[in-house]
């Protein structure tokens, strides 16, 4: 589904962001202000090692980590033909697993100072957008890598996502971009792109833990305004199962606060404890937070 954030404030009247947030809190169901999936790459180690394969991710996730929903890696599918998307398809129905996402990594700059190289690498994320549309999924994830200047890269990378938007809108699938490194960790360059661009499938996906220097709560509140899904970042964890690098609470108020309602991954990347351990430690500090909210 395209969510636009802006014709959904339009339409909520006279209501407030902060009436929002406090009318959601009433609700008796949990689930009513977000729901969790699990990103990918938490499973990168297994999927590398051969010991997981992407077909039997879904059915992993549900069973093993207790998630109901996923998003992909593109660097994890052996191909996107028809016949392997519909096995995968079927896997995630057989599990009831919903499918959110691709990330799509590997494929060029989207914000490439070449013109021919930019287009290139629009063109390269096609076959995502269709297996995308076929999964059921309501967006890609991508990367707004350039060079140049700020200005000049911001320029670049608009261009970029505005053509592969244009193409995504037809499948009726969304593009959004995560802060993953360079200007894109900078949340004030990537708000200016996506106003930039100021298409209604156009997004970010903010991530609670891609900023390095830039304050990530400053950037996760630049970024939420444009999100069509986000991040929960993990790494480390106390001994009463908080996360010591980011403030979790903060963060999933800071994402409430700007009207989101939808799924927040599990994206664990931490080295102490395993990778199944690490999922259920960060979903259940969000689920431990949900409640207390």
């Amino acid at each position: 589904m395209i969510f636009n954030r802006r014709n959904f404030v339009k339409g909520a009247g006279a209501l407030t962001v902060g009436s929002i947030f406090n009318a959601s809190c009433a609700s008796s169901d949990p689930d009513d202000l977000f729901k969790i999936s699990l990103a990918q790459w938490s499973l990168h180690k297994k999927l590398f090692a051969k010991e997981l394969d992407n077909l039997d991710f879904p059915e992993f996730t549900k069973k093993t980590c207790g998630i109901g929903a996923v998003e992909y890696v593109n660097k994890f599918f052996k191909n996107s033909d028809a016949p392997y998307l519909s096995e995968l398809k079927k896997r995630c129905d057989d599990n009831g697993v919903k499918s959110l996402l691709i990330m799509c990594d590997g494929l060029g700059y989207l914000g490439d100072a070449n013109e021919t190289k930019r287009k290139s690498a629009v063109e390269n994320h096609y076959t995502w957008v269709e297996a995308a549309k076929f999964l059921g999924c309501h967006s890609i994830r991508v990367n707004a890598r350039s060079k140049g200047s700020y200005d000049e890269q911001m320029g670049r990378a608009s261009d970029g996502l505005a053509s592969l938007s244009t193409f995504a809108a037809k499948h009726q699938i969304n593009v959004i971009v995560e802060n993953h490194g360079g200007l894109s960790s900078n949340g004030k360059w990537l708000a200016g792109v996506m106003k930039k661009v100021d298409m209604p499938n156009c997004g970010t996906l903010p991530d609670f833990g891609n900023f390095k220097e830039y304050d990530r709560y400053q950037g996760v509140q630049e970024l939420m305004p444009y999100a069509k899904g986000v991040s929960a970042k993990s790494h480390d964890f106390d001994e009463y199962g908080n996360e010591i690098h980011t403030d979790y609470e903060k963060m999933i108020k800071i994402v409430l606060d700007a009207g989101y309602r939808g799924y927040v991954g599990v994206e664990y990347e931490g080295k102490k404890l395993k990778e199944v351990e690490g999922i259920k430690a960060t979903r259940d500090l969000l689920i431990k937070i949900r409640k207390k909210i």
